[in-house]
């Protein structure tokens, strides 16, 4: 059965963040992840962590300046120091809290760089996150991000994720995709196909509906049915609970049930 991780960036955000913990492992989640950790002390969250028997399932490396519209270093030429410093806080962090798998995020393409150059130093800096996550035992994800919901990311498709994970070479396996339902579907479609292709490389899956990015049990695509497949493909990862909940987020966790989830009180 696929183990869901709860999303604390989109989930729970009815209590502050630290709070949100609790309320998943209320819910029956038994793993979380999130967007970055950076803003509170490592050591806070472990132990909520800790407190509530939770695993870290992922987080992202430092983004650069995210209110200035930064969604990572990786592909940035001229930032190559600020990604290698990002990498290390994040596998500081990792250690902290037992997490296995960081996600590099590419960023934004420069309109004026050549594709080229952008090119390379990604390949450069994904093979210095990889060499530098197997050294201390974790996993580096790259995620391919839809054009529509950011436009101008630099890995856009999942063709490209295997490409630069080749052209990476990276040691011990420590280079996977971050595999995102939602994200390929409102990119490429043929989703099953694409779960397929990508299944030697497959790291971590996230999910959500499309449209609107809500609760996995309406629109145009059948999450239950592709988890189902997951499962049966012996995947035994996380999933990640990606979505925005329509209304409070335990008012739309039925769909979940099936897969283990399950209130600590025991109500359905």
């Amino acid at each position: 059965m696929p183990r869901l991780a709860a999303n604390l960036s989109m989930m729970f955000t009815e209590v502050d963040f630290l709070d949100r913990f609790a309320a998943a492992a209320a819910a029956g989640f038994q793993g979380v992840e999130y967007l970055f950790p950076y803003a509170w002390a490592a050591g806070d969250i472990a132990e909520r962590l800790r407190a509530h028997g939770l695993t870290q399932a992922l987080f992202n490396m430092p983004p650069g300046d995210w209110e200035a519209g930064e969604r990572g270093l990786a592909c940035l030429p001229g930032r190559e120091a600020d990604f290698r410093a990002g990498v290390v806080e994040a596998l500081s962090y990792a250690e902290t809290l037992g997490c296995a798998r960081i996600h590099a995020m590419a960023g934004i393409r420069p309109p004026e760089a050549d594709p080229a150059d952008l090119e390379a130093v990604y390949v450069r800096n994904l093979r210095f996150a990889a060499a530098e996550a197997a050294k201390a035992g974790r996993i580096v994800t790259i995620e391919p991000i839809n054009p529509i919901d950011m436009p101008g990311y630099f890995l856009a498709t999942q063709a490209d994720a295997r490409r630069f994970i080749g052209l990476a070479d990276a040691p011990d396996d420590t280079l996977k995709v971050q595999f995102d339902l939602y994200h390929c579907q409102m990119s490429e479609g043929g989703v099953s196909r694409a779960m397929d292709r990508q299944w030697p490389f497959l790291g971590h899956v996230q999910i959500a509906a499309v449209p609107g990015r809500n609760e996995p049990d309406q629109g145009e695509m059948d999450v239950g049915w592709l988890l189902d497949r997951l499962d049966a493909r012996g995947y035994e990862g996380w999933v990640g609970c990606e979505y925005r909940p329509r209304g409070a987020t335990t008012d739309g966790l039925a769909w979940a049930r099936r897969f283990g989830v399950v209130p600590q009180d025991g109500r359905t």
